[in-house]
């Protein structure tokens, strides 16, 4: 690996126009097809397999046109006003009116409009407007239309705020996180290498795969649906790793500036070396992102896939277009502050962890448990407009329509009824419906709505409880079990759905496929360190520091998120449920991450092991050559992570916490407080393998010892092109 690595970081020295032409034309071809096929982004949910999704399809397919985004208008009096009084009621009806006359909307099929209906105390109502299309294919002139309607109403008093996904006044704060995570990480960089020009390297090619990765991920939405936190996350990982894979890469290429190496020399090695290293490790974040296709949800498949790209195109940028960079720089590559050498922090940092091991690996251990004590108390679920930031319309229609009708209103399940050719189709719905009314935790059920062939019906329940609660997953539950036996006792074949069993459906879907997930994407990782170290203990080692990464990770957000600690310092709109994928995109990203620091740490322990065989001066070597550039490579992580805490979406900003805090933990408690306590145990049996093993598996040379041995004495400096 590291041979052929030598030969392309070489290459791309030499060719460094031809390089530096190549990826700017596809930054601007990419940029140009992605704006001339790009559409819009899609939420909504897809799970396959799920009692949920197959009502859904059964719905489609019955009723024709029920697919199409709804948009609910909401009403409400001023203070000590009744929307029944003359002057507001006169602007309601025809509010109603002008909005059944919307383009794209439907106005046959009376199934699927309802008029204006008030709550008990007459001050607030609503009416339900459908549509022929769903959200994605709304036109921006329907949505304006839409939002002019509202305007008597509101010059005469009243609230009117909108639901359904159709209206957002939401403002997006994610690109000013962005430049906050990219200005820290520069500063980060800069006080690094102590050069602007270099500084600025590790963010011009980060940026530059970043830009590109976006423009393919956007293009591909011509042919697949792709949901609006996808490109977010893409642009969260994408930033990250490039930066830090450039990082690795400047670092060792200065390093050997400084021992005397000549430029064109010097990349290629760094590129062999370094790269070899950067190889690896964005390949376990590849595993980690490609692994969340078992789970078997659409929308969380293309996510990975996504971020998936955005880090290959890092990777292949830090293999070429970096090294073609550092051509044009030269030998200024190597001004600024020099690598640190004799007493650094790191050395007496690894120095006191390997003179007391058993305390240092029992106090991360102890540290970590606590923390992650709260996400014993973890609850799951999906986002609906009561997490959307206070000053949206989608968040104060919620809070009215909760007001109004009580909190099941806003989260109704849909009960779709196939008789199967019963003649007495219509009686038993009617008998349906009036158990359902009876059913504990129903606050109401609607009659029955059948379909033109009168052999599939509709009743709306409306739960006691919130979406969210414990109370409504087990009324869906109690539902199903009761459709169960009479599906049995008479073939009627009975299903719930709607958003809130489509939100339960989806968090036991993602439970029930965490363990494969992990076995999966966990023993591929180990398979993977194993060849990359030669060794059995240090990927055992990895995996389970990943796990108290993870545990800590989630107890933090639970804490947070969850339960309310620290709410309004990070600008928390509305704590509840965590969203159900969030522990397993953790997961997956996080391993990925937490892999890259294991293998930049570890390579250069394994490094000096192979060069001097004393283990535990190696690990204190390896630790100090790698700790500054580790310490700024976690730093820059958590700046880019953290930028996205100050979005409004409660979904972005607990994933970025999610994504800093780990980062955190794992980089400064687990990699290097804990890797090197365990290898200063273990001492040479951190390095075992079963010689059948060592026989079979590979010799991928990470380290560069084949390169070395290859490689004749540095040629003289080549003239810049």
């Amino acid at each position: 690996m590291s041979s052929y690595l030598y030969r392309l970081g070489r290459w791309a020295f030499r060719r460094r126009r031809v390089v530096l032409g190549f990826w700017l034309a596809l930054l601007v071809g990419m940029g140009v097809l992605s704006q001339a096929v790009k559409k819009d982004t899609n939420d909504a949910f897809n799970v396959p397999g799920t009692e949920s999704q197959r009502a859904l399809d059964l719905l489609d397919e019955k009723f024709p046109g029920s697919g199409g985004a709804t948009a609910r208008i909401v009403f409400a009096a001023p203070q000590g006003h009744t929307l029944d009084e003359p002057q507001y009621r006169k602007v309601v009806d025809p509010t109603v009116e002008r909005a059944q006359a919307v383009p794209q909307s439907v106005t046959t099929g009376e199934q699927f409009l309802r008029g204006f209906t008030p709550s008990k105390d007459k001050t607030i109502g609503f009416a339900d407007l459908h549509f022929a299309v769903p959200v994605e294919d709304l036109k921006d002139s329907t949505k304006e239309a839409l939002e002019r309607v509202a305007d008597p109403a509101r010059k005469a008093g009243l609230e009117v705020e909108f639901s359904g996904g159709v209206i957002s006044t939401s403002e997006e704060e994610t690109s000013a996180g962005e430049q906050i995570g990219v200005l820290v990480a520069f500063i980060v960089l800069l006080v690094s290498f102590g050069s602007a020009l270099i500084a600025g390297l590790p963010l011009v090619t980060a940026i530059i795969g970043v830009a590109i990765g976006l423009s393919g991920i956007f293009a591909l939405t011509a042919v697949t649906e792709l949901n609006s936190t996808a490109p977010t996350l893409a642009t969260m990982l994408g930033l990250a790793v490039g930066i830090d894979y450039a990082l690795f890469i400047v670092s060792r290429h200065r390093q050997q500036l400084a021992d005397g190496l000549d430029p064109a020399e010097s990349v290629a090695r760094a590129t062999a070396t370094a790269g070899s290293a950067v190889v690896f490790a964005g390949v376990t974040v590849l595993i980690a992102l490609v692994g969340l296709l078992v789970v078997g949800i659409p929308f969380l498949s293309v996510m990975g896939l996504a971020a998936a790209g955005t880090v290959a195109i890092a990777v292949l940028i830090a293999l070429t277009l970096l090294p073609a960079l550092l051509g044009f720089a030269g030998k200024r590559a190597g001004r600024g502050r020099r690598p640190a050498t004799g007493a650094t922090a790191g050395l007496r940092w690894a120095q006191f962890v390997t003179r007391r091991p058993l305390v240092a690996i029992g106090a991360v251990i102890a540290v970590l448990a606590a923390v992650a004590l709260p996400a014993l108390d973890l609850r799951q679920g999906l986002p609906d407009d009561s997490i959307k930031p206070k000053d949206t319309t989608e968040r104060r229609s919620y809070e009215l329509l909760t007001q109004g009708f009580g909190p099941g209103f806003t989260g109704p399940l849909t009960t779709v009824i196939d008789f199967g050719g019963r003649e007495d189709a219509k009686a038993i719905a009617q008998d349906a419906a009036k158990e359902l009314r009876d059913f504990p935790g129903v606050a109401a059920a609607s009659d029955p709505v059948f379909n033109e062939s009168g052999q599939v019906a509709i009743i709306i329940v409306t739960p006691t409880g919130s979406p969210s609660s414990d109370a409504t997953k087990d009324l869906v539950a109690r539902m199903r079990d009761t459709a169960a036996d009479i599906r049995h006792d008479s073939g009627i074949n009975a299903m719930v759905t709607g958003t809130t069993a489509i939100n339960i459906d989806t968090s036991d879907k993602l439970t029930a496929a965490l363990p494969v997930f992990l076995v999966l994407v966990v023993g591929l990782a180990l398979l993977l360190l194993a060849a990359v170290f030669r060794s059995i203990p240090v990927p055992v080692k990895a995996a389970v520091g990943f796990l108290l990464t993870i545990a800590a990770s989630l107890g933090a957000v639970v804490w947070i998120f969850q339960q309310g600690n620290l709410a309004d310092l990070l600008g928390v709109a509305s704590t509840g449920p965590i969203v159900s994928f969030l522990p397993i995109l953790m997961i997956a990203i996080l391993f990925g991450l937490a892999m890259d620091y294991e293998v930049f740490l570890v390579s250069r322990m394994r490094e000096s092991y192979v060069h001097t065989g004393r283990a535990l001066d190696a690990t204190v070597s390896g630790f100090q050559a790698s700790a500054r550039v580790v310490t700024a490579a976690a730093l820059i992580m958590i700046a880019v992570f953290s930028g996205f805490i100050i979005s409004d979406d409660v979904v972005i900003k607990s994933i970025g916490f999610a994504l800093a805090f780990g980062v955190l933990v794992d980089a400064f408690l687990v990699r290097m407080t804990l890797v090197p306590a365990v290898l200063a145990l273990l001492d040479r049996r951190a390095w075992w393998l079963p010689r059948w093993m060592d026989r079979h598996m590979p010799n991928l040379d990470i380290e560069g010892e084949k390169l070395l041995h290859e490689l004749e004495p540095p040629a003289p400096a080549e003239p810049e092109q």
